[in-house]
């Protein structure tokens, strides 16, 4: 057990939910439940009061709910939120809205005991609650009129010319989809090429994924199809349970085969496709996440000859997969996202 508990804030209107988060919780002994509350507003209050390492939000509450509750928190005094949700339609449009007010992370509500997938919940949820516990700041990035420019030494484009990138891919897992939202905005009037997206997440909230990002970037987004061709300017996101890759007539390509590095989607998957199929004509971006996915994609294209780019340290909330490419050296740059924004726009703008 670790010398200081992690203290953990449950904020749940439903009786038998609050329940269940709080005996999966009481199962770990490196977490204390420091507070049980029902709504919004003693949420805020017990935060300001009782000081929790990281807060369980649920996201429909009476009163002030949990979107409400974590944009206030986020202002006053931030604290790394997980979000609990269900996979229901407007949950998940609310489990998003929160993630863009500064929630950190998300589950889906964890099956009680004697479903078949409780064990692996319960599990997810115990990881996710210590990952996010050892965020100490809460990280947000400005929009796009308060960017600060990239300086021109730090991200000059190698090679003796500026590659010519036809595809975008980018690997993302925990803490990915406010990163993503926040480059896809800052890159969309520059996209004219396509943009193939693995990000790592709860089973029943890709299509909310998608729209939430169609909708805050201003771009076409798309859940993936088997050979579909992947048209520029539009965003093509992977299929729950599938591999997604390109082919070398552009078209993309799903795969049920075997996971990687326990993972399907895997971004390792979609980085050696794009590896074989355009070679140095695409640029590969590894974001924040746990494990290693990725990393070694990203290192195959860079071998190809490819643009790859790893997310910086310092504002990952997870710095596992890129940390893992940078130690294998894949990437040729490695930067926060408004950097990876700024240099993807300018790659673009030398087609």
């Amino acid at each position: 057990m670790s010398a200081s508990k992690i203290n953990v804030l449950i904020s749940e209107d439903s009786p038998t939910s609050r329940d269940l988060l709080g005996h999966i919780l009481n199962t770990d002994p490196d977490i204390r439940i420091i507070g049980m509350v029902s709504n919004g507003e003693e949420a805020v209050a017990a935060v300001a009061k009782r000081k929790p390492d990281v807060i369980m939000m649920d996201v429909h509450m009476p009163g002030m709910d949990g979107f409400e509750a974590t944009r206030r928190i986020m202002q006053v005094q931030p604290v790394p939120i997980v979000i609990v949700s269900e996979t229901l339609d407007d949950q998940v449009a609310a489990t998003f809205l929160a993630i863009e007010a500064g929630a950190l992370a998300f589950v889906r509500h964890p099956p009680g005991p004697g479903h078949p997938d409780h064990a692996a919940a319960v599990a997810e949820l115990l990881q996710i609650v210590k990952l996010m516990s050892e965020v100490k700041v809460v990280r947000r990035w400005n929009r796009r009129e308060h960017l600060k420019p990239v300086p021109e030494a730090g991200v000059t484009i190698t090679g003796t010319t500026h590659p010519d990138v036809r595809l975008i891919a980018i690997g993302a897992s925990t803490g990915g989809p406010v990163v993503l939202q926040h480059i896809l905005s800052v890159l969309a009037p520059s996209l004219n090429v396509p943009l193939l997206i693995v990000q790592h997440i709860a089973p029943g909230f890709v299509q909310g994924l998608t729209e939430w990002l169609g909708q805050s970037c201003g771009l076409p987004a798309h859940v993936a199809t088997n050979r579909e061709l992947a048209l520029p300017g539009h965003i093509y996101i992977a299929p729950e349970g599938f591999h997604m890759g390109i082919d070398s007539n552009g078209r993309i390509k799903l795969s049920d085969g075997a996971p990687e590095h326990g993972i399907r989607p895997s971004v390792s998957w979609l980085f050696r496709s794009v590896a074989e199929a355009l070679g140095p004509n695409a640029a590969g971006v590894l974001l924040t996440g746990m494990g290693k996915d990725g990393a070694d994609g990203l290192k195959l294209m860079k071998d190809k000859g490819a643009v790859t780019i790893a997310h910086d340290e310092t504002s990952s909330i997870v710095h596992g997969m890129p940390g893992v490419a940078i130690s294998l050296d894949a990437a040729t740059h490695v930067l926060p996202p408004e950097n990876i924004a700024q240099l993807l726009e300018r790659l673009l703008k030398n087609k």
